[in-house]
Order: C-alpha cells, then structure tokens, then sequence
C-alpha cells in the first residue's frame, strides 16, 4: 500500500485520518503544522499529502507550493482538505498546485475511497 503523509495541526483530526488510512492498509506518517509537512515530505518522499488549509506555520496552500516547487517532491499528489467549499478556496488550493480537494467532514469510508481513487489516478497505488 501507499505511504501517505498527514498534515493537520487538530490532533484528533490527525489522528482519525491516520487511523482510517492505516486501517485501509496504508503507512501514514504525520506532521502538526505547515513547516514539519514540508520538511517530511522532502525526506520521507511519501506517495502522497494529504494537508489541511488552516494550520501555524505555513498554511496547506503554502505546503502545497513548496511541495510543488521542490525537485525532489513535486511529483508527490498533493490533496487539499478542508472545511470550507468555496470556489474560490478551490481556485487557490489549484493555483497552488492541489491535484485533489476534499471536503471536511468526511466519512471514514468516503475519505478510503477517495484516497484510493487518487493514489490510482497518479499510478500510487
């Protein structure tokens, strides 16, 4: 299965993502904030990020960009998660490089499928 890398700075969020995704058979590896993601994700090279938008540091849109602008990480799929919908928050999660967006909240069930379906669609699987 796939390395998967968490960013969240709400523990219990984190850690029911982590939970999920590791149920589902995937490694899961997980940073509390902005900087910490970027740092793991250039060491850790996972198959994909999975980042909130709202965290200390830098924000999801931030983590997204360096990601995306690292040689060593940019072909990493890069999923936005978050609470809020707007188009214009999808507009700046893509111009930040997102490949996926995700909505909060989610059922764990929803959150497996989809994950599944963007590890497939990059060949991360």
């Amino acid at each position: 299965m796939a390395h998967i890398l968490v960013a969240e700075d709400e523990r219990d969020i984190r850690e029911l993502v982590a939970f999920t995704l590791g149920f589902a058979g995937h490694k899961v590896s997980q940073a509390s904030n902005g900087e910490e993601a970027v740092t793991m994700a250039s060491q850790l090279k996972p198959d994909l990020i999975l980042t909130d938008v709202r965290m200390p540091k830098m924000t999801g849109y931030d983590v997204c960009s360096a990601v995306k602008n690292n040689e060593v990480t940019k072909h990493i799929p890069v999923v936005i998660l978050s609470a809020k919908g707007q188009d214009e928050e999808k507009e700046l999660g893509k111009a930040s490089g997102a490949d996926d967006y995700i909505l909060k909240p989610f059922a764990p069930d929803e959150l497996q499928r989809r994950v599944a379906d963007i590890l497939q669609r990059f060949g991360a699987s």
